[in-house]
């Protein structure tokens, strides 16, 4: 008879201590990743700092410093600062904007997200066709739950990737495989684009496009800039926070009611994760954030609302990462092909729709990023073009992550319906 011998300790069992490791890391890594020296730039050229908050924690999990799965900040960062993030970064949004940027930007962005909506089922059932391994698996390790989470990065960011691993809930060891994919693929395509934004005038020559246009939107977002920011005081950050976390509270409370009716009355919708009370707070904060952007506090914006949802998501893609095995990811090496088929039909799609309605690069290049990668890496690519240009990689981003884990949440709907039983 084998007699099993119960898990080591973890070195650290105390979780304020647990916390100031996570944040003593996450204020390590932004700390290096702005240093002037040419050798720590070029390690972040290569690592961005995301990568690195994924993964410092994970290797502490992985090597038995803390137990990250069993963790209570595991839950405090998805339930709180998940959804406060998520409120602070769509009072931005600026339906005004978007529509005057419908014709080209709003074209492109949503060629994107349907890019990475359609091309997600295509990869999926493609690589079936050939290797249904890689895209089988069972019960929490079915793969299309860790390409669904994929989608919510892909079609918004990180928060909305976050979002739908809590709806789907993909084991620890598949998601941390979905990460290193999400990283490599999409990086390795946003290199392309700031490639191009350095070679603008040829790629417009190839789309056939007039770029006057981005030239007049260039001067009128360095204006509207000029005139609104401000730097923030204590009343400002006390009314980011209220609102963010009131406005999770509110969610909260309206959807844990909801979500047990569901369960009790509509059982056969959990396949479509309507009996998860975290999808529907993800959707009531979501609307609240979006009603909010029609008030005064939009104007919290000007005060930095985004930088602060930023530093919620920040801490709380540590709480994620420590709960990652780092030596999963070597377990279906597959899913990287998957991605890059992925990301293919996203490109291709673009460049298809750029070339017949002779888009300017630049609208093709932020169009694709809003969607892939959400602000952070749409701000980046927009300042490659121009800084003045940054606003609207945030507004398009912006909106993305106001539909990126509904339009995630479908993709993997997809998924599951092409992927091997």
């Amino acid at each position: 008879m084998q007699i099993s011998t119960p898990e080591a300790e973890p070195l650290i069992t105390n979780t304020a201590v647990v916390l100031g490791l996570l944040m003593t890391i996450l204020g390590l890594v932004f700390y290096s990743s702005n240093l002037s020296n040419k050798y720590i730039k070029g390690f972040y050229n290569i690592i961005p700092p995301l990568l690195l908050c994924y993964f410092l924690p994970g290797l502490l999990n992985s090597f038995n410093v803390f137990d990250g799965e069993n963790s209570p900040l595991t839950s405090i960062g998805s339930r709180y600062f998940l959804p406060a993030c998520l409120i602070l970064f769509i009072i931005n949004l600026d339906l005004k904007e978007m529509w005057a940027l419908r014709k080209r930007a709003g074209l492109m962005f949503i060629t994107g997200t349907v890019g990475i909506v359609l091309g997600g089922p295509l990869a999926v059932f493609l690589t079936s066709l050939v290797a249904p391994q890689v895209v089988g698996g069972a019960g929490p390790d079915e793969v299309w739950r860790g390409l669904g989470a994929l989608a919510g990065s892909w079609i918004g960011g990180s928060a909305n990737q976050v979002a739908l691993k809590e709806i789907l809930k993909p084991s620890p060891n598949l998601f941390s495989s979905i990460i290193a994919v999400d990283v490599f693929v999409a990086y390795i395509w946003m290199a392309f684009l700031l490639y191009g934004a350095g070679k603008v005038a040829k790629f417009n020559a190839f789309f056939k496009a007039d770029d006057d246009d981005v030239e007049q939107l260039k001067e009128r977002m360095d204006a509207k800039s000029k005139a609104n920011s401000k730097i923030p005081d204590t009343k400002d950050l006390i009314l980011m926070i209220a609102i963010a976390f009131g406005g999770t509270g509110l969610a909260t409370f309206i959807s844990e009611p909801l979500a047990a009716f569901m369960k009790t009355n509509y059982p056969q919708l959990e396949s479509f994760s309507l009996t998860s009370d975290f999808f529907w707070i993800i959707l009531f904060a979501t609307i609240i954030g979006i009603a909010i952007s029609f008030t005064p506090a939009k104007k919290l914006e000007y005060a930095g609302a985004s930088k602060v949802g930023s530093v919620f998501l920040y801490v709380l893609i540590t709480t994620i990462g420590m709960q990652m095995d780092i030596l999963a990811i070597l377990s279906n090496p597959g899913l990287f092909v998957v991605g890059m088929i992925w990301m293919s039909f996203h490109a291709l799609l673009l460049l298809i729709v750029g070339k017949i309605f002779k888009v300017p690069f630049f609208y093709f290049a932020v169009g694709s990023m809003a969607n892939v990668g959400g602000v952070a890496s749409a701000s980046v690519t927009s300042a490659a073009f121009h800084p003045s240009l940054i606003s609207v990689g945030v507004i398009l981003a912006v909106f993305g992550y106001a539909i990126g884990t509904y339009a995630g949440w479908l993709t993997a709907v997809l998924m599951q319906l092409v992927s091997p039983i």
